[in-house]
This record gives structure tokens, C-alpha cells and sequence, in this order.
């Protein structure tokens, strides 16, 4: 399940994107810090593959792959000194795949910026610093223990290379910089996966925008923004529209989305960023019981991929009958078969994203 934090100043629609998002009830009140305990909401991934293949396999349920949102009280300036509700809230959001920052750019004079102004560049400077800084005390705090057993002649070698990755980042910390412009070696690389740093996680950005701007090209928005991201990582969504579709059944939803000229909703666009930041793809297994989505890794092949259905697939992995969907969907399992577009693959397949799977194991 992909897991994406959320986190911004006290009153940039963090907790109205929320809602919107995944449906829930959060306070979303006009004032700094209205939310104060961690709100936690899993979404499905909108797929049409799945029902078009459910449909044609007469499928008793659809099971879809899923998103969690976490959304922490807003931080601000001087959070990691305690100022505000402080930072200690960031350790729910250590364990998130993505760090999604949302940050105002609609100017509403009835809703206070806690800095007293609209400035998106200024706002994610402030948030990074934060998380800077509590990325710094995490580090600090695994370095000193580190410092002395490196030292010992029994010194294993994760030990001293967790410890090699620790100095490079800490210094990177140290000049105000994100724990991912640290430049490590693949042992390195390695042994960090199992260290959550907040700086180190790939970011996304929200731009919460008026009615007015939302037709704009996301270019121009990035611009006008000033921040330092690529269009893959920003999505462009009004926190006030997003929260009238909440209340629309789907049907509707698409409806007012094509008078307005927008080409969808919020949170697909943040589900599809987020799969591609992280080169997430999908892999289907569809049959007359369920039809369901398996998230994977871009790169992963035929036995890792039968892993995600159940550990004992990948080790026991003899090989795997593979189909693309809309062939599925258009010719049946029967019909694929005869026609030449099902695939009998073994543990080298890269699987590719919208693969119908069946796995033969021990």
C-alpha cells in the first residue's frame, strides 16, 4: 500500500484536502492548529481495468490497491524548538513512502496565513528546515553510539557503513540541505533503506489554488510558486472544488469536472504522482471469485511479483501465464490463449504495468 504524509503550515487546506481526499470528517477550521492528533485515512486507487475485467470474468468482488493519507498538525517556523504544537508529531509520518507539502497559493483575506502572507517558495522553506532539523537530531542521535563501536576491532561492516552514510548526511544537514543530496555508495544506499529520514523520502507538492487559477498550466502555477520541482511531482487542485466532488456521486463528479475543463480529480492526479515518483506499477490476477490490483516496483519480476499474492509463490515460483488486460478484457483467457497473446514466462519477466497474472508454484 503506497502511504504518503501530508504536512504544511497551519491554514493551507491541509486538513480540507484531507477530507476531501479520503471522505472523512477532520476539523478544518480557521485557525492555526485545529488539528492536533494525526488523522489517518486509507483510499482505493481508481482503476477502470479492474472493473472492465471483473465484468468480462463475472468477478464476485473487486478488491482495488489502496492509499494511506496521513495528515499531521500543521508545523511552523521554529517547530523543532518547540514553537506552535513543535515537531513531535513527525514520527507518524517517518514511515510513509512520500512526503506530499501542501502549500497555499489561493489568497483568501478571511483565512489567515500564519506568516501573515502568500508565499508558497518562503512556506516550503520553512517546512523543509523543519524536517531538516528533526532529521539532524534523529541522525545525531544513531551517530553516537556508532561513533564508538566503529572503533572495536569486532566492528561489523553494516556498522561502519551505516556509520559512513550517517557522517555523509549529517553534513549535509549541517549546511541546511536535504538528507538526499548526501552522495552515498550502493553499500551505503543499502543500509540506509531500513533509516526513515523525512529528507530523504521523495517529495510531492500540492498547490492549493483559487477557482479562478486551477485551469492554469501547471507550469506557469510552478512558476508562479517559485519552487523548485519537476510538473511530475506537482499537482494543481482547489481545496474548496475538492471538497463540493467529495459530495458528488462519480457520475456527477466527471460531469461538473468536464464544464469547469479539468481533466480530473484531485486525488487521482496525486495517486498517479505518487505512483510515479515512486515507480509503483500494477499487476491484476482476475478470476469468478475477486479481481484484484498488487501494487510492485517498476523492475520487479515474475516471482517478486507473486511474492505480493503470498510469500510462499515467490519462493515456490515454477513459472507464470501472463496476458495483457485490455486482451482480457477483449478476447477472454481462452481467447488470448488462442491467438497468440498469452505468455508463458519464468523468473527473468519484468512485469509490466496493467499484466493479468497467473502464477504456477510448488
Amino acid at each position: 500500500m503506497l502511504s504518503i504524509g501530508i504536512v504544511g503550515l497551519p491554514n493551507v487546506g491541509k486538513s480540507t484536502i484531507f477530507n476531501a481526499l479520503t471522505k472523512s470528517n477532520v476539523d478544518a477550521l480557521n485557525y492555526p492548529f485545529c488539528t492536533i492528533e494525526p488523522n489517518t485515512g486509507v483510499v482505493k486507487v481508481p482503476d477502470h481495468r479492474l472493473n472492465e475485467l471483473a465484468a468480462k470474468n463475472v468477478s464476485g468482488k473487486i478488491i482495488y490497491a489502496t492509499v494511506e493519507f496521513v495528515d499531521i498538525a500543521g508545523l511552523v517556523r521554529g517547530a523543532s524548538q518547540g514553537a506552535g504544537l513543535g515537531n513531535k508529531f513527525l514520527s507518524n509520518i517517518r514511515e510513509t513512502d512520500a512526503i506530499c507539502h501542501i502549500l497555499r497559493l489561493f489568497d483568501v483575506h478571511d483565512i489567515i496565513h500564519v506568516e501573515g502572507r502568500v508565499n508558497p517558495k518562503e512556506d516550503l522553506e520553512i517546512i523543509r528546515l523543519e524536517l531538516i532539523l528533526a532529521d539532524t537530531e534523529q541522525v545525531m542521535k544513531k551517530l553516537e553510539p556508532l561513533n564508538k563501536i566503529v572503533k572495536s576491532p569486532s566492528a561489523q561492516k553494516e556498522d561502519k557503513a551505516l556509520h559512513s552514510a550517517l557522517t555523509k548526511i549529517l553534513a549535509v544537514l549541517s549546511n541546511n540541505e536535504m538528507a538526499n543530496k548526501a552522495e552515498l555508495d550502493e553499500e551505503e544506499e543499502k543500509i540506509m533503506k531500513t533509516f526513515s529520514l523525512l529528507t530523504r523520502k521523495p517529495e510531492l507538492f500540492v498547490l492549493n489554488v483559487d477557482q479562478n487559477q486551477i485551469t492554469k498550466s501547471k507550469t506557469e502555477l510552478i512558476a508562479q510558486a517559485g519552487i523548485d520541482a519537476t510538473p511530475d511531482q506537482v499537482v494543481i487542485l482547489c481545496a474548496s472544488l475538492e471538497k463540493e466532488l467529495a459530495n458528488m456521486n462519480d457520475a456527477d463528479a466527471k460531469e461538473y469536472l468536464e464544464t469547469l475543463g479539468i481533466p480530473e480529480k484531485g486525488l487521482d492526479a496525486l495517486i498517479k504522482a505518487g505512483y510515479k515518483i515512486l515507480n509503483y506499477k500494477t499487476f491484476i490476477t482476475s478470476g469468478e471469485i475477486e479481481t484484484r490490483a498488487w501494487t510492485i516496483t517498476d523492475g520487479d519480476t515474475a516471482p517478486v511479483a507473486a511474492g505480493k499474492i503470498h510469500s510462499d509463490f515467490e519462493k515456490g515460483f515454477i513459472r507464470a501465464e501472463v496476458a495483457n488486460w485490455k486482451d482480457v478484457v477483449d478476447f477472454g483467457w481462452g481467447g488470448c490463449r488462442e491467438k497468440g497473446k498469452l505468455g508463458i514466462v519464468g523468473k527473468d519477466y519484468v512485469v509490466k504495468d496493467g499484466d493479468v497474472m497467473v502464477v504456477f508454484h510448488n
